[in-house]
């Protein structure tokens, strides 16, 4: 369903987030960030010449992650194209803090200790979200493939990972009654 319709206005801000996942011929995976930020009109800048004009990019950084199919990070890249500050440059090797780190439940709190506040650049930071989300969906495939053979119906078996994830599969809907009856909490 489309969002109702806008009041009279003008653009002034537009961000973009590019995540790409890639698997890789030695078995481990690339996972892709990118964040561009630009402005409808063009404002003062003295580390960029005097003044950004309307469309360049404020922000344009990019991030890579290499990891395995059990989401441990094997490697991490990190590259600012564009920032408001020269000095914004000095921060891409503060994505090295990843390498080890596995992403799962805590990632948000664990990126913001590794590679927030003055330790790094607030907008990667932001874009580590989107990038997880993207590795998992990049694993999906993978992983259903590594997956064992389901249960006869009468074995017991755990609940699914993606139980109660969201609406769409919280114990009472449809769906998981479709996918996974034996979780279904419905009438």
């Amino acid at each position: 369903m489309p969002l109702p319709p806008a009041a009279a206005r003008q653009l002034t801000h537009t961000r973009v987030v590019t995540c790409q996942g890639f698997e890789r011929e030695d078995g481990l995976w690339d996972i892709e960030g990118h964040i561009v930020d630009t402005k409808a009109y063009s404002f003062p800048n003295a580390d960029r010449g005097g003044t950004l004009a309307a469309g360049e990019p404020l922000h344009s950084m990019r991030i890579r992650l290499t990891i395995d199919s059990n989401m441990r990070i094997h490697a991490a890249a990190q590259s600012t194209e564009y920032s408001p500050y020269h000095y914004c440059h000095q921060v891409e090797h503060f994505c090295k803090n990843l390498v080890g780190q596995h992403i799962g439940p805590g990632w948000t709190r664990k990126v913001k200790t590794l590679m927030g506040s003055s330790s790094g650049c607030t907008h990667i930071t932001e874009l580590l979200g989107p990038v997880a989300t993207t590795a998992f969906q990049t694993l999906v495939k993978a992983r259903s493939e590594h997956t064992a053979q389901p249960p006869e119906p009468s074995q017991p078996t755990t609940p699914p990972r993606l139980l109660n994830t969201c609406h769409a599969l919280q114990a009472t809907s449809p769906v998981v009654k479709g996918l996974w009856p034996a979780f279904y909490q419905g009438e």
